[in-house]
């Protein structure tokens, strides 16, 4: 019979000899002052940590290794990557987990970010990925590369690798809800047959091919060869390679001028340092009048500074050399480059929703992963990342947004 106790760190270490660092964790979880915590101890026992109730988010920690406590308490949600990847915790829901986390940042500060000196670690790491040419081609390939059969399996048919748009309606099937998400960029731009666009950062195709079956002629670059070699017989299959032209190439190469410029979630592989030019390629490459795009994955101003100081677990582990902006950072980076801000909408809990459908269709096709040779920290650090990134849009902490910009 499960035993659950409620009992002061002081207790448990007079009962039971555990480490320093993990009588440390206990006590910071004494501080939870949002939803209710229960913690399996390595030797069995059952803790409970806040209040419960129905109106409360409740969540389970399994602690197998008191070691994984001064891995937290050292490197943060890194130290906490590192612990799950490698077995030494886990939980029946690693979203609520981690979105209680998120609603005590106030009392669990160490435990989220980690000491001064882990955090100044990281952040040298997180330099010496800069998204230049070459370091960007090895910072895509080290995410998106890993193989369309890879991402064929839990991404919906369209291959769409981004926020949907479901407005409202969660019973709308993904797909359906990926071309909600284009036709809105179509119908921000009010594209009309026989116009040119730009798209940075073309992925999989799925906006080129949405938008060719429009008759608006689209020329989408990409540095990621995987996914420009699926895009490509997509539309070749279709009889859309006319109208849509893709190719492997680095936005900072472009030439000529578009009548309207659409950039899907690329935005966050750019790196703070080449703001500047990125925005002065979508002015350059604008013809004058002409509208653009930009749908980005966005974190807090009120974080930002915390966030830009350090790496964090996506960085470390999912996106080398990725950078958030605060809605208003991009906003500020844009207009210094001579481009309007005209509009800005923002759906985060559809990015939720979003992730909630990866996230199923990731463990429903757990075996068949593995079977393509991906081992078993693999498979849990994706879904802690999957799980991770739905925590952060359910509680507010990052959003999406489509940034209305004008030449």
């Amino acid at each position: 019979m499960t035993r659950t106790q409620t009992l002061p760190p002081s207790a448990i270490a007079a009962t039971r000899r555990i480490p320093a660092a993990a009588r440390v964790f206990l006590s910071l979880l004494e501080r939870l002052q949002h939803g209710h915590l229960r913690l399996r101890t390595p030797d069995g026992r059952w803790l409970e940590f806040g209040s419960s109730g129905a109106d409360r988010l409740c969540a389970e920690l399994h602690l197998h290794d008191w070691r994984a406590c001064g891995q937290i308490l050292s490197a943060g949600d890194i130290g906490l990557a590192h612990a799950w990847r490698d077995g030494q915790i886990d939980s029946p829901d690693p979203t609520a987990l981690l979105r209680l986390a998120i609603r005590n940042d106030a009392v669990l500060q160490q435990a989220l970010f980690g000491t001064w000196l882990a955090r100044s670690w990281f952040w040298l790491q997180h330099r010496l990925r800069p998204n230049s040419r070459t370091g960007s081609r090895k910072n895509i390939h080290a995410h998106y590369d890993l193989g369309n059969a890879f991402y064929r399996l839990w991404l919906d048919e369209s291959m769409t690798y981004s926020a949907a748009c479901f407005d409202g309606d969660h019973s709308r099937p993904l797909a359906q809800a990926q071309a909600a998400k284009y036709q809105r960029i179509i119908d921000l731009l009010d594209l009309q047959p026989g116009q040119r666009v730009l798209e940075i950062g073309c992925g999989w195709g799925g906006f080129a091919h949405h938008a060719a079956r429009q008759g608006i002629a689209v020329h989408g670059v990409t540095i990621s060869p995987a996914q420009l070699q699926w895009a490509q017989q997509r539309l070749r299959a279709d009889g859309l390679d006319d109208l849509a032209r893709l190719e492997l190439c680095d936005y900072r190469q472009l030439q000529g001028q578009y009548d309207a410029i659409v950039s899907i979630e690329m935005f966050e592989a750019v790196g703070q340092a080449y703001w500047p030019g990125y925005f002065q390629t979508l002015r350059q490459r604008l013809r004058p009048g002409g509208k653009a795009v930009v749908q980005s994955i966005t974190i807090d101003e009120r974080h930002f500074a915390r966030y830009r100081e350090s790496s964090d677990f996506i960085r470390e582990f999912i996106f080398p050399g990725g950078m958030l902006p605060s809605p208003q950072r991009l906003v500020e980076a844009a207009q210094w480059q001579g481009l309007q801000h005209l509009h800005t909408h923002a759906f985060g809990a559809d990015y939720a929703q979003t992730l909630r459908r990866w996230r199923a269709a990731f463990v429903q096709q757990r075996d068949a992963i593995a079977a393509q040779g991906f081992d078993e920290s693999f498979l849990r650090l994706w879904l802690l990342y999957l799980c991770y990134c739905e925590a952060g849009f359910d509680e507010g902490r990052t959003d999406v947004c489509h940034f209305v910009l004008q030449a």
